[in-house]
């Protein structure tokens, strides 16, 4: 695997939530820095050395909702 890929989400009570698409990681940090780290933390954690993709790829929304 060459790449892995995180759908990353605005938690309801703060911080952030990163869901891996296609494989059961996921994880969750108060900021995006410490998120980086954390999803690196579990994707090395997740795959062993030899299969471990050398890309990670957030892709990160965010809801806004403004008075018409």
């Amino acid at each position: 695997m060459s790449e892995i890929h995180f759908i990353v989400e605005e938690a309801p009570e703060g911080g952030f939530i990163a869901r891996a698409v296609g494989t059961d990681i996921f994880t969750e940090a108060d900021d995006l820095p410490a998120l980086h780290a954390l999803v690196r933390d579990a994707v090395h954690c997740h795959f062993e050395d030899a299969q471990c993709p050398s890309l990670i790829r957030l892709h990160i929304t965010r809801e806004e909702v403004l008075v018409a």
